[in-house]
């Protein structure tokens, strides 16, 4: 009973317990035990509330038995990734600087996912302070993708997706600074959306980049992802950021799955030498499919997204050097140096010197660096004068196309390792996510397949304007829908049974 409760989706888990099919507690109990079996191989989790996840299961039992209506993720298990603030859980960003700090308070996304009767299971592992493309920038240890225990789960937010790739929760909310919910998708063959910035409240979630920080859902299926999304989605008067206009219906859109009559542009610039074989022979075979259940395929210009990477890697290690001055050792986090001689400057040195790791050191001092005196125009003011040529390539794209759709990322999940000494390499992983962030764009992350060459998955990317989210859904409801009577079942099926696997094991 526990395989078959843990592989259920979360749309099916909720109606199951509404109708008093199973109990939100044997579901939670389900998971707990899945965590217990194969989190010691894939470490997606940094913490595990098994207490209070039980605790909270047995409210939404209780309001059951009461005869209340419940919610549509109502005692659904989730894993929440670990840069958002969790009131009583330790929140540390997969850093040593905030190793055991325990909020005070609940990030708005937290606070809306509790009063929807959701079940955190635990918070997940991520790259520190969300920089990274593996999750291997984790000072607590990097995640294993369950579909090859030697390959990286993506990032920044690599837990988030394993967590949900293992079955160990139906569903996470990860955060998308550059493409850190979408790219870790793509490479454990799950749905993760980017929605509209200021789409979801952003109170809460610790800064990285706060133009382009967004929360957004994990999921196994497009349905699943916009249960979530219409969970944690809203205005918010906590966050001056946040819009203040309806949640576009992405339930209804996930639930039509229909394209006919959508024109999809195919973006020029998100195709060429650096993308595997395999990722465009599967990207080619879903815009076919998309094709023939009813959409229009035209081709698109962007001609400045080629130097989104470059203006990302100003703008955010600008910002990023901003946010995280307030890890100073004088109000919370760690404290190294201290020894009643020291000055608050000695201590604030060996503190960061101590908590930092290599990644986010890089940087700070990048962004530093961007920000500085006689460099600020040449760097950071011209990286913004970039975005803007972005914000208007989308713009004009759009007036051709409903959405536009490219692979997520050129390759598949690459080994551990790999990549870790070389940024350069490492940052090419978010070549085709990061327009988006920059723009503010609505994007999402699907499987479309497995690549030839080494099996494992492959995404597709889906972008849509700003505050049209559900069309994200119509097209992902609608490709999920076509592949799956392709393959007779969701890709996800076909992800390798960590509790008897022993290929691909960690070296």
């Amino acid at each position: 009973m526990t395989d078959e409760l843990v592989r259920r989706t979360a749309a099916h888990t909720a109606r199951a317990i509404a109708d008093g099919e199973v109990s939100a507690v044997e579901t939670t109990q389900a998971h707990l035990d899945r965590i217990g079996s194969v989190d010691g191989r894939v470490h997606a989790f940094l913490h595990v509330n098994a207490d209070g996840a039980l605790a909270a299961a047995r409210t939404v039992d209780d309001r059951r038995a009461a005869g209340e209506r419940l919610g549509p993720l109502a005692g659904v298990p989730l894993a929440l990734k670990d840069v958002i603030a969790t009131k009583g859980l330790p929140t540390t960003c997969g850093s040593r600087i905030l190793e055991g700090w325990v909020p005070p308070y609940d990030a708005t996304v937290a606070a809306r996912l509790r009063a929807a009767g959701v079940v955190i299971l635990g918070k997940t592992n991520m790259d520190e302070f969300a920089m990274g493309s593996s999750t291997e920038h984790s000072a607590f240890g990097p995640t294993h993708n369950p579909w090859d225990l030697s390959r990286i789960p993506g990032g920044s937010g690599g837990g988030s997706a394993a967590a949900v790739a293992a079955f160990e929760a139906p569903v996470a909310v990860g955060t998308d600074t550059g493409g850190s919910i979408r790219q870790p998708a793509a490479v454990t063959g799950t749905v993760g959306v980017k929605p509209t910035y200021g789409g979801v409240s952003r109170y809460g979630l610790v800064a990285l980049a706060s133009s382009l920080d967004q929360a957004g859902p994990c999921a196994r299926t497009v349905l699943d992802a916009a249960l979530v999304h219409a969970t944690i989605a809203g205005h918010d008067p906590l966050d001056t950021t946040s819009i203040e206009a309806p949640v576009p219906a992405v339930v209804a859109a996930a639930e039509a799955a229909d394209v006919r009559g959508m024109r999809l542009g195919v973006v020029r610039q998100f195709a060429g030498e650096g993308y595997q074989p395999g990722v465009e022979a599967r990207f080619r075979e879903a815009v076919e499919l998309l094709e023939g259940v009813g959409a229009t395929v035209v081709e698109v210009d962007c001609p400045h997204f080629t130097y989104a990477l470059p203006a990302y890697y100003l703008i955010l290690p600008s910002e990023c050097s901003s946010n995280l001055a307030r890890f100073d050792a004088m109000r919370y986090g760690l404290r190294v140096g201290d020894d009643g001689t020291a000055s608050a400057e000695e201590v604030m040195a060996a503190t960061r010197e101590a908590g930092f790791g290599a990644e986010a050191k890089r940087r700070i001092i990048l962004g530093t660096y961007a920000l500085s005196s006689g460099y600020y125009d040449a760097y950071y003011g011209q990286a913004q004068k970039v975005r803007t040529l972005i914000q208007r390539d989308f713009a004009a794209a759009f007036e051709q196309a409903d959405v536009l759709v490219s692979p997520t990322t050129p390759t598949t999940a690459f080994r551990l390792g790999e990549r870790v000494d070389d940024p350069m390499a490492m940052y090419l992983a978010d070549l085709c996510t990061i327009p988006s962030n920059l723009a503010g764009n609505a994007s999402m992350s699907l499987p479309c397949g497995l690549a030839a060459e080494d099996g494992l998955p492959v995404g597709f990317q889906v972008i849509a304007p700003p505050m049209a989210d559900d069309r994200l859904y119509r097209v992902g409801g609608a490709l999920e829908a076509a592949l799956s009577d392709r393959w007779g079942h969701l890709l996800i099926d076909e992800a390798p049974d960590l509790v008897t696997a022993t290929a691909g094991e960690p070296s």
